[in-house]
């Protein structure tokens, strides 16, 4: 409003000086339309993020998973699980910003894209938080379990050439969770996702290592049997009980859903992604070259891995202690696995990091003790600004991941079981219900009607993974004992 001396209000003038500010910023070099710091992502360190989120350990549960389906279903359900994968990405891009795709409001996060499709803090969007965290959550347990396998897996097999393979070479896991603990609560102070990119591409490029490497020791072991193992329907009854193949089967549907298990950080990475071109353009690419990549890695390891070993195929190709020599190339790959997952629990881990400290610093926003940064010069680098409940509560974080994995360390049955528990809800039914919504689509039109079923096949398959799952967690739990059995 003007006043009558002709001069406006104090107030008003500095709410036009803001909103020039933030005019100024979006058309500047160096802030985005939202006034945040211009976003550098490209179509490449979207993929890198990708590969470092899905090509995750769980590529080495493949050829077990695939022994359990057979030659048919088990590389049909990998094509089956990697289209779902794509087409929902496909989707959740479309969602990064409500409204117009180029000028529209920006999601930062999955559960901001959930909020503003479905509007305030309803039952899907609480349902949706602790679905996403509580996943997040447990892939960091998981990762924690497979890199103590494979830490152990590099002495083991230095024991096993020692000793010529007469020393059993036992050990405990929990020395080695400890050590990943510690790194993790040292990377874990990297402040946000734009931070992590060299990670993510160190992390990519060991993925490929041990990937390469258990492919090769694959294919070298089918050519020193001279055939190829496994059958057409999967592992036999006799080598297994009736029952156990039917657990056993549903919880390989569960491995292979968590080996495909990103969708859920997408939006985050696509935060990340400069434009123009718009950012759901060149996230749709990035899914594309991701998803292919990996898929082509899964075919190659899962099935060479299933013809070197048929129904003995290990739970981890390159732990389960299929292969002993040549023992150096599998201390290399078990280290590169052991560096892959220092960057994938990070990569996982954000999201949950950023929605608390986002909302305690809302919270109490005059506490010094949770928004206060100091700052630490660095000889060589820029000055490092610490945190102090950044510090506290991810290093918390961090400790009871750690304490839970040295209970239940079950790399195959903990995998499955969140690949199972997260797969339909992020995976699928939020990713298709946002676009229904965003899209105006129609009920019981020829579209909703299939994204619909899509859903609920889906579902299906969450709940026989899930229960799969559960019963081989039952199954290990009568010969475990907590923080005392050795390997």
């Amino acid at each position: 409003m003007v006043g009558m001396d002709g001069h406006g209000s104090k107030h008003d003038q500095q709410t036009f000086n803001v909103s020039l500010d933030m005019h100024q910023q979006g058309d500047s070099k160096c802030f985005d339309d939202d006034g945040r710091p211009k976003r550098t992502g490209t179509v490449w360190t979207a993929s890198a993020h990708i590969i470092t989120a899905v090509i995750g350990s769980g590529v080495l549960s493949l050829a077990w998973a695939i022994a359990q389906l057979g030659w048919i279903a088990g590389p049909a359900v990998m094509l089956l699980f990697s289209a779902i994968t794509y087409f929902t990405s496909l989707l959740l891009t479309d969602c990064y910003r409500t409204g117009d795709p180029l000028t529209g409001k920006r999601n930062y996060t999955y559960m901001d894209a959930i909020r503003s499709n479905f509007g305030g803090n309803g039952f899907k969007v609480k349902m949706c938080g602790l679905v996403q965290y509580v996943n997040l959550f447990g892939i960091s347990i998981g990762y924690t379990i497979a890199s103590s396998i494979s830490m152990m897996a590099i002495e083991r097999s230095n024991c096993f050439h020692k000793s010529g393979g007469k020393n059993p070479c036992h050990m405990n896991s929990n020395v080695y969770m400890i050590s990943f603990g510690i790194l993790e609560i040292i990377f874990s102070q990297i402040p946000g996702f734009d931070q992590l990119w060299w990670l993510s591409f160190v992390a990519a490029v060991m993925s490929f290592t041990y990937s390469t490497i258990g492919l090769g020791l694959g294919i070298g072991k089918v050519i020193e049997n001279r055939k190829v193992g496994g059958s057409l329907t999967g592992i036999t009854v006799g080598y297994v009980t009736q029952t156990n193949k039917v657990w056993r089967t549903m919880q390989a549907l569960g491995d292979i859903a968590f080996a495909y298990s990103y969708s859920f950080v997408l939006i985050e990475i696509q935060d990340t992604v400069k434009s123009p071109p718009s950012a759901s353009k060149t996230m749709k690419k990035a899914s594309f070259v991701g998803v292919a990549v990996t898929t082509f890695f899964y075919m190659l390891c899962g099935c060479f891995g299933y013809a070197a070993f048929g129904d003995s195929s290990p739970g981890n190709l390159l732990t389960g202690f299929g292969f002993y020599n040549p023992y150096w190339l599998l201390d290399i790959a078990n280290a590169a696995i052991v560096i892959h997952l220092v960057g994938s629990y990070q990569v996982y881990s954000q999201p949950l990091f950023a929605f608390i400290e986002k909302n305690v610093a809302q919270r109490f926003p005059d506490s010094y003790f949770v928004n206060k940064d100091i700052e630490i010069s660095v000889p060589g680098f820029h000055s490092y600004k610490l945190n102090l409940f950044r510090l506290v509560w991810r290093t918390a974080y961090v400790v009871v991941s750690t304490s839970i994995a040295m209970l239940l360390p079950f790399f195959n049955d903990v995998g499955a079981l969140i690949g199972a528990f997260g797969f339909w809800p992020l995976t699928v039914y939020f990713p298709v219900e946002m676009y229904i919504t965003q899209k105006r689509i129609p009920k019981w039109s020829s579209k909703w009607i299939c994204l619909q079923t899509l859903s609920i096949a889906c579902l299906l398959m969450t709940i026989g993974a899930g229960v799969g799952s559960i019963a081989g967690i039952l199954i290990d739990l009568k010969t475990y004992k907590p923080f005392k059995t050795n390997y």
